[in-house]
């Protein structure tokens, strides 16, 4: 048995080489960011399974031609984005008008029109979390990326395969609409 790598790269790279050890590390490192990333991303847990299945399918069949360019994590993160992007043009959604209104119209009267409460955490987070899921596609991607998985501007470009100013704007524009969304 090959010594331990602690290098996500080295690891990739261990386990092309044939070291099986390797890929369960990386495995267990990754599965837990990366399907909250897909999770939260698609907001549909049988679509997430089948994109995180996926996205462990092609990096087993990419890691003879792995190259640590990126980040392992990167590397990953993007795999996963671009099967979500084309899950999302696969089942672009078909409402029609009638559908469309009736949901409006049954929805209940903003939060800020009714009497003021103190927030519990409970109601915080789940304030965040349906801000979030408001944030077009491009806008929760960054901000996933960089809230749960803590990566850099350049590193969300990269995933995103948009430049890094452009992120930066999605991203600055995501935290304002967040901020927004979760006073009201």
């Amino acid at each position: 048995m090959d010594a331990p790598v602690a290098d996500d790269g080295g690891l990739m790279l261990a386990w092309a080489g044939g070291d099986t050890a390797a890929f369960d590390q990386l495995y267990a490192r990754h599965k837990g960011p990366l399907y909250r990333f897909l999770l939260k991303t698609v907001k549909d847990r049988a679509i997430a399974d089948e994109l995180f299945q996926e996205t462990w399918s092609r990096v087993i069949g990419a890691r003879a031609r792995y190259r640590p360019e990126a980040t392992f994590r990167t590397w990953l993160l993007q795999i996963a984005h671009n099967l979500a992007v084309d899950s999302f043009r696969r089942r672009r959604p078909q409402a029609g008008v009638e559908e469309t209104e009736a949901v409006f119209a049954a929805q209940a009267a903003p939060e800020r029109e009714q009497p003021d409460h103190a927030l519990s955490d409970f109601e915080l987070r789940r304030r965040m979390q349906r801000a979030i899921d408001r944030l077009p596609d491009e806008q929760r991607t960054v901000f996933v990326l960089r809230m749960e998985n803590e990566l850099s501007l350049e590193d969300i470009a990269t995933v995103t395969g948009v430049g890094k100013e452009t992120a930066k704007s999605r991203l600055r524009y995501a935290m304002a609409r967040v901020k927004e969304l979760v006073a009201e």
